[in-house]
């Protein structure tokens, strides 16, 4: 019986160890870097650079692989716009530009690049005005085109009924795909505004005009959103296929009423009936390419329960790729419902990675993530991040890859020795290799590339150092090919005497 117990305990060991190193090997790592707080407002060229360099290398110690950085808060922009003011977040005063002058999406794009970071740039797409802000720049869209927008609870907003709103939006996300090497065009949960007590849009107008065969208000509204949200993922990928377009929306999409709309057992605002946002009728229509609802509540909160809503997520959003929004602060400022002495952390995590339909986390926001809140940075590189991941995989894009590397050889040189390779052929920007991931097997080991644990670098170089040694270890290094989304292609093996 003894040596049964032990055998028993010894193999849950293996287990537990097999199950770590198999963490996925693509999953979406990411992180929002918010503007609308203020937190480079004033600060001038250099001191914004050293706040995000010391961010991005955070981030980037605790294996977070992509940065959604908000470039476009209030009809504005933290990045020289063709369209319209510099923002005051930036400045301190909407329309000042930065001295000396710099762009601030540009350098971060660099900047992520260098890291192994995707960027994703996030603009919000109808607001024009927020409360805070007193006065607008002369060359403020609201300035020039003053009947396109209304006011609600102290903010302007873009009118969504409005073709020409629809217009001038994508022309701003096709500005930027077009001159930044941005990864990703992201939006987040602002559409019609979120209700205030004793608010009414003041759209009777719009509507009257623009109903399109609608009788039903509420239809129309969230016909409107739809056909904006159309016509921005049309406009990124007919300039560039592999841009990603995503979409972060209230965690809420709608309350079990019994109706014939799918509803979550929440009691909270909703996307579907307060907002006019239909997500699952854009991720049905392949209109996004992945969905982030944030789920910043706790687990057993009264009336948005966190596992109730990834569950809920997970089983009617996942026909493109599902990442939770978690909120840091919250998570760790909760007690676990089965161990008091801990935080949520370790629960949100489990279960995120036992739904199929799920296929990363974005953390809100990435200051506290910076701060270590609650030793949450420290968790994602010792545990959940503790091996790299690729993106999610989009087939719906393109199932192509990248051909085999060729001529992979050992080069000694003064720093070193170094396998280098030469990059596949390629005819479009589908089979174009852009990164490369070099696995390490030590001899003996079985080579299994599914296995992020065995990756030894991830890098846009057709190169890398190796490690030194003895001259007695035999060991295999595997080069494979990622494409802009990172679809992998087949693997070129090489015997290193190390």
């Amino acid at each position: 019986m003894k040596r049964l117990l032990t055998l028993l305990l010894l193999t849950a060991a293996i287990t537990a160890v097999a199950q770590e190193s198999r963490q996925p090997k693509r999953e979406f790592r990411g992180a929002w870097i918010q503007a609308v707080n203020g937190q480079f407002q004033g600060l001038g060229r250099d001191r914004m650079q050293e706040n995000l360099t010391r961010q991005l290398d955070a981030l980037q110690d605790c294996g977070v692989n992509v940065i959604l950085f908000q470039v476009r808060v209030e009809a504005d922009a933290l990045y020289p716009s063709l369209y319209e003011p510099w923002s005051r977040f930036l400045t301190g005063v909407q329309g000042q530009a930065p001295q000396p002058m710099w762009d601030p999406l540009e350098w971060m794009v660099g900047e992520c690049h260098r890291r192994n970071m995707e960027l994703h740039a996030w603009i919000n797409p109808y607001r024009a005005k927020t409360k805070g802000t007193s006065e607008l720049a002369e060359n403020h869209p609201a300035r020039r085109y003053p009947d396109r927008f209304f006011q609600y609870d102290g903010l302007l907003i873009f009118d969504p009924g409005r073709q020409e709103n629809r217009d001038y939006i994508c022309a701003i996300a096709r500005d930027i795909v077009n001159r930044y090497d941005v990864d990703g065009l992201h939006i987040d949960d602002y559409f019609y505004p979120y209700p205030a007590a004793g608010q009414v849009i003041p759209d009777d107008a719009t509507f009257s005009r623009n109903h399109n065969g609608f009788i039903d208000k509420n239809d129309w509204r969230r016909y409107n959103v739809n056909l904006l949200i159309r016509q921005l993922h049309e406009t990124v990928h007919q300039l560039k296929p592999w841009v990603k377009f995503g979409v972060s929306p209230f965690g809420i999409y709608h309350n079990d009423k019994g109706d014939n709309v799918p509803g979550s057992a929440t009691n909270g605002l909703q996307n579907y009936d307060d907002l006019y946002a239909d997500v699952l009728y854009w991720i049905e229509q392949g209109w996004v390419d992945y969905t982030v609802p944030q789920l910043y509540w706790e687990i057993g909160h009264k009336a948005a329960d966190y596992a109730t809503l990834a569950r809920w997520w997970g089983k009617y959003a996942s026909k493109r790729p599902l990442i939770i929004g978690q909120d840091v602060e919250r998570t760790v400022k909760a007690t676990d419902l089965e161990r008091p002495d801990i935080n949520q952390m370790p629960a949100k995590f489990n279960l995120q990675r036992s739904l199929r339909g799920v296929a990363g986390s974005c953390l809100w926001y990435s200051a506290a993530v910076t701060r270590n809140e609650g030793n949450f940075a420290t968790a994602l590189k010792k545990r959940y991040h503790k091996y790299p991941a690729l993106q999610p995989a989009m087939p719906f894009i393109t199932e192509t890859a990248p051909k085999k590397v060729r001529k992979a050889k050992v080069v000694p040189m003064d720093e070193g020795r170094f396998l280098f390779w030469t990059a596949p052929k390629a005819e479009g920007w589908a089979d174009r290799a852009s990164k490369y991931v070099v696995y390490r097997f030590r001899q003996g080991e079985p080579i299994d590339t599914d296995d992020p644990a065995k990756i030894f670098t991830i890098t846009d170089e057709t190169f890398c150092p190796l490690p030194g040694g003895d001259g007695t270890a035999r060991e295999t290094f595997v080069i494979t090919p990622l494409n802009r989304i990172q679809n992998e292609g087949k693997a070129v093996k090489k015997r290193v005497r190390l």
